[in-house]
């Protein structure tokens, strides 16, 4: 899991560093009390946290984002997440294309 980017925390500089990275960008907002069951991935993503707080689960770890985290999540690694709290989360979903031959 990588954490708390340097410099200010924006919508525009996440978005930036992420496309850079070959990421296809998609902005959400999950309501307190939004859960996802356990689920994988067709392709490699990032989750990442722009206001609020959202637990990811994976492979028996708990990780707990917050503004400017991001965690990297493989393609076909089953996870789980929530929002924390009572405030709503404003995420990125970041996810990339498959290389070829997988």
């Amino acid at each position: 899991m990588e954490s708390r980017l340097g410099g200010a925390l924006s919508e525009a500089n996440m978005r930036q560093r992420l496309e850079a990275e070959g990421y296809s960008v998609s902005r959400y907002v999950y309501p307190p009390g939004t859960c996802f069951p356990e689920h994988s991935h067709g392709v490699d993503k990032k989750d990442t946290v722009l206001e609020g707080r959202l637990r990811i689960t994976s492979e028996g770890k708990e990780f707990i984002l917050e503004p400017g985290d991001i965690i990297e999540i493989p393609a076909q690694t089953p996870h789980t997440a929530d929002v924390v709290g009572k405030e709503g989360v404003v995420s990125f979903d970041a996810t990339r294309p498959a290389k070829k031959g997988k």
